[in-house]
């Protein structure tokens, strides 16, 4: 019996140290979309996977997290989360059915799952919002939570916005609501009046669906794609039109981290129509000065006349004292044509460069709308409109790749875009002139249909760059992010242990301390290293 004993102890140290182990070098946190408020898609402090080691014989899928409602946000990753005294390694899901999950990451294991449609009050039915209400199956057939949600670390909170339709006595009512939830149990913080409250705006506009000289937020024709944005101790959130049916406005709305107070509306078109923010998924890029950047979708356009519609234009706002101003803009010279082809720049999102001090341009962003353009564009000074041509701005590169309808990602001054009908292709952006260079500097041997893939990368610093995809075919895929044509792994060379579940539109790896997870529908797949 004592020699028992001490082989269980010494079997069950060695297991505890060896989880102490795993948990010691799990240094990165994934809490918004894309990584970071520039939007670089890049973890350049992944130290476990290598182009090495990512290949079918030592790398596949370790566990499928099954989840009600599909999964369109992008996956979000804490690690060592305190839960009851024990630490956990936890990825985050939401889902078009309205419910947010919590899993450990090295299990499998369910942690915790927050469901919106219960409803306390047995005479109201709470459930997703349906494509039949607004026509439009964007989403399938269920509108839920559908942008990255965001999470701050320092109070253990993630926020997200579910939407809802509530059926009392046979009345329905549509609802947008801000959700924040204790990361460590799902449970929701419920104090303050402004906690689960019903998202609400009227502003002075005598655009599309105005009444009365005022235009009111409507949650029935608004859809609530773009992922949501922490900075200066508020939450940014923004919406775009379901299909682009009328009347709809881009809306920008701000709420108080501790308290959700909203704290300011912004509409993009307030005396005209569109200008939905969507951006594939993508959420605003926010800078160190926290100036905020949002691309608009097709809309009208009359702010180089002095007005203050900002249909296909990306906008760089400052957000005061609850007063959002509009502090400069790019608009592309042939607007007019981008809005009457349904071109619009809003669906890519915007990249902000490292900052570059002591360059002629300190302050970059880069940004490709639906036209295939790509536009650098410099931050302090974003050129306005010009008839006739983008003479403006720092680079313009027209038609360079096919449509465009995700977000780019940089790593080691590449930057990688992924076009509809097209291979994923890399960039070269030269740092000392500034420039990005004309030809890609490589590409993929597969093309990708609608609406191609948005790109994450891993890396240690400027070594072991690893490019990875979840494709329109639900392919998994890893490229050595040197050279795009050397396809280091794909989920179909062994599919009976490592098929990926049925992608949706938009989707962005996640990659975190040696793993990959990959939103699908009903499913969450986590892929790393076998061993």
């Amino acid at each position: 019996m004592k020699r028992w004993f001490v082989y269980f102890a010494v079997g069950v140290t060695a297991v505890l140290l060896l989880l102490s182990s795993v948990l010691a070098t799990a240094q990165v946190a994934v809490t918004t979309y894309h990584n970071d408020n520039y939007r670089s898609g890049a973890n350049t402090n992944e130290t476990i996977l290598t182009p090495s080691n990512v290949n079918e014989v030592q790398f596949g899928k370790l566990h499928t997290l099954s989840v009600t409602g599909y999964v369109y946000g992008q996956p979000l990753y804490v690690p060592s989360v305190n839960i009851n005294g024990v630490l956990h390694n936890v990825v985050y899901a939401v889902t078009e059915h309205d419910q947010a999950y919590a899993f450990d990451a090295n299990t499998g294991r369910q942690l915790w799952e927050k469901n919106f449609l219960i409803s306390t009050n047995p005479a109201k039915t709470i459930l997703p919002i349906s494509g039949r209400d607004n026509n439009c199956y964007v989403t399938g057939n269920e509108i839920g939570i559908t942008s990255s949600p965001v999470i701050d670390i320092t109070s253990n909170e993630i926020y997200l916005v579910a939407a809802t339709k509530e059926i009392v006595n046979n009345v329905t009512t549509f609802y947008n609501r801000m959700h924040v939830l204790d990361i460590r149990t799902g449970v929701e913080k419920l104090s303050g009046p402004y906690f689960g409250a019903a998202i609400t705006a009227k502003v002075p506009g005598t655009g599309s669906g105005s009444v009365d000289g005022y235009i009111t937020f409507d949650p029935r024709m608004q859809i609530q794609r773009a992922a949501l944005t922490f900075s200066n101790g508020l939450v940014f959130v923004a919406w775009a039109g379901y299909c682009d049916f009328p009347p709809f406005h881009g809306y920008v709305m701000a709420f108080n981290k501790n308290t959700l107070q909203p704290s300011g509306v912004f509409v993009t078109t307030p005396n005209g129509f569109d200008g939905g923010i969507w951006n594939s998924g993508s959420g605003a890029a926010v800078d160190s000065s926290n100036n905020i950047y949002l691309p608009t979708g097709n809309g009208f356009f009359d702010a180089y006349l002095g007005g203050s519609d900002y249909g296909d234009s990306i906008l760089r706002l400052l957000w005061a004292g609850g007063h959002p101003v509009v502090t400069d803009y790019f608009t592309p010279w042939n607007q007019a044509w981008l809005n009457l082809v349904d071109h619009d720049v809003a669906s890519g999102g915007v990249l902000l460069l490292p900052d570059q001090p002591g360059a002629p341009y300190p302050h970059l962003l880069v940004q490709c709308g639906k036209e295939g353009t790509i536009d650098l564009v410099n931050r302090d000074n974003m050129g306005h409109f010009h008839a006739g041509g983008d003479t403006q701005i720092v680079q313009t590169l027209p038609y360079i790749i096919t449509e465009f309808w995700g977000s780019p990602a940089m790593w080691n001054n590449n930057l990688y875009f992924g076009g509809q009908n097209a291979p994923l292709e890399a960039f070269y952006y030269n740092p000392e002139t500034q420039q990005i260079q004309v030809q890609f500097t490589s590409q993929t041997a597969e093309d990708f249909t609608y609406p191609g893939p948005t790109p994450s990368v891993s890396a240690n610093g400027v070594n072991d760059g690893i490019v990875w995809i979840f494709g329109s075919d639900s392919i998994v895929r890893a490229y050595d992010a040197n050279n795009l044509a050397t396809e280091l792994y794909n989920s179909n060379q062994n599919p009976g242990r490592d098929k990926a579940g049925t992608v949706v539109q938009f989707v962005v790896p996640t990659v975190a301390d040696g793993m990959v997870f990959v939103g699908a529908k009903n499913e969450v797949d986590v892929y790393g290293l076998l061993k």
